[in-house]
Formats: C-alpha cells, sequence, structure tokens
C-alpha cells in the first residue's frame, strides 16, 4: 500500500484561521560544486490544481519544464533569490541559501501573511512554520520546489554552451566523474564554488605545484 500524503493540509489549517496568502518556498542546488543556489517563493490561490505537482526531485524534467509555466500562470505571486558563488564562499552554503530564501519572499509584489518553508528556520517580519520534507508534504513549497529547479537547471544548461567540457547539460554543477576529471584537466571556472572540497582540493593543489 502507498502512503497518500495529504498535501493540502498545511494550507488548509492556516485557511481555517483566515489567512488566505500563504507562500510555500524551497530551494536548490545546495550539493553542486558550481553556480548559484537558487530558491523560489510562491503563493497559491485556494482553487490551485495542478495533477502530478510534487517534490521536483521526483518530476522528469519533462515533468517540471511542463508544470513550470502552469506554476506562474496559477500563482498569486512567486518570486525567485539567487545567491551567487562568491557569497556562498563568503558565508557558507547555509547561510547562502537563507539568504536565498529571504530574496526570494522580496521578490513577491505581494506579502505574504504566513510562509511555509521547506526544512529551514528563517527569522522574518511574518509567521512561518518550517516543515520537514516540506517539498512533500506541503503542495505551496512542492511548487516553489518546480520554480527554483527550472530555474537553476536553466542557468546551467547556459552555462553548458559556454563550457561543454564540464557537461553540465547532465550533471547540473553535481560532483559526477565527468566533471571532476574536467577540473583536473581543465580547471576551476569563476562560477565554481572555491570552498567546496574537491574545487578547493584542486586549487590546494595547484597553488602548492606553483610554488614547489
Amino acid at each position: 500500500m502507498l502512503e497518500v500524503i495529504d498535501n493540502h493540509q498545511y494550507e488548509r489549517e492556516l485557511r481555517e484561521k483566515g489567512i488566505t496568502l500563504i507562500a510555500g518556498v524551497d530551494e536548490v542546488g545546495r550539493g553542486p560544486l558550481v553556480g548559484p543556489v537558487v530558491a523560489a517563493c510562491v503563493i497559491l490561490p485556494e482553487t490551485f490544481d495542478l495533477p502530478g505537482l510534487t517534490d521536483s526531485k521526483k518530476l522528469s524534467e519533462k515533468k517540471r519544464e511542463a508544470l513550470y509555466p502552469l506554476i506562474k500562470e496559477q500563482a498569486i505571486s512567486y518570486g525567485i533569490g539567487i545567491v551567487g558563488p562568491s557569497v556562498i564562499d563568503e558565508v557558507n552554503i547555509y547561510e547562502a541559501t537563507k539568504l536565498a530564501m529571504k530574496e526570494a519572499i522580496q521578490n513577491c509584489e505581494i506579502t505574504p501573511e504566513h510562509v511555509l518553508i521547506d526544512a529551514m528556520k528563517l527569522e522574518l517580519d511574518m509567521p512561518s512554520t518550517s516543515i520537514i520534507k516540506g517539498d512533500l508534504k506541503s503542495i505551496t513549497i512542492s511548487a516553489a520546489s518546480v520554480l527554483a529547479k527550472v530555474t537553476r537547471d536553466r542557468m546551467l544548461l547556459e552555462m553548458d554552451l559556454v563550457h561543454p567540457e564540464y557537461d553540465f547539460k547532465h550533471n547540473k554543477g553535481y560532483p559526477t566523474k565527468k566533471h571532476l576529471e574536467a577540473i583536473e584537466k581543465y580547471g576551476v571556472l569563476t562560477e565554481h564554488r572555491r570552498s567546496f572540497g574537491p574545487v578547493a582540493d584542486y586549487l590546494a593543489k595547484e597553488n602548492e605545484e606553483k610554488n614547489f
């Protein structure tokens, strides 16, 4: 028997209290070695209905691309937050993720009354609820996860056109064998996160060789 998840529960409970502008926030890109961390904030209407929408990681790329414009069309408001590699290296990925989420909320044209956040806790000017596995349990967070994922993936596809040897089209910046081999062969790009293990190791080794 498959577990059936009521992914409208949190939204329904808030609406029963008279709260209607409910935002979902999620991020993508904490693990890759290259590119930004991207967050999305989405406020959906009570009548929102999009069959098949769930955690973006459980959807195919084709399905995410199909859902992306439909979410934007139905949303009351949405915002995207993007924090690049230099800031990630400066403040660490955890803090950069929070910055991206806050930026996404700020970029919503309509201010939410309550924010549902996937896993992380944020200090905000409005009430919020942190939900473990929120991208599965909240339809609003699921919508945000799709917007964030498609936005970041498209950025990596553009990067792939400039640097095809790193195979960003397929690995989206994650440390695959081909990506790591490309770093060894071609070096580190400005878009790489210099504080992340494999990149930092390569730079340290390169520095040792220069000083040898």
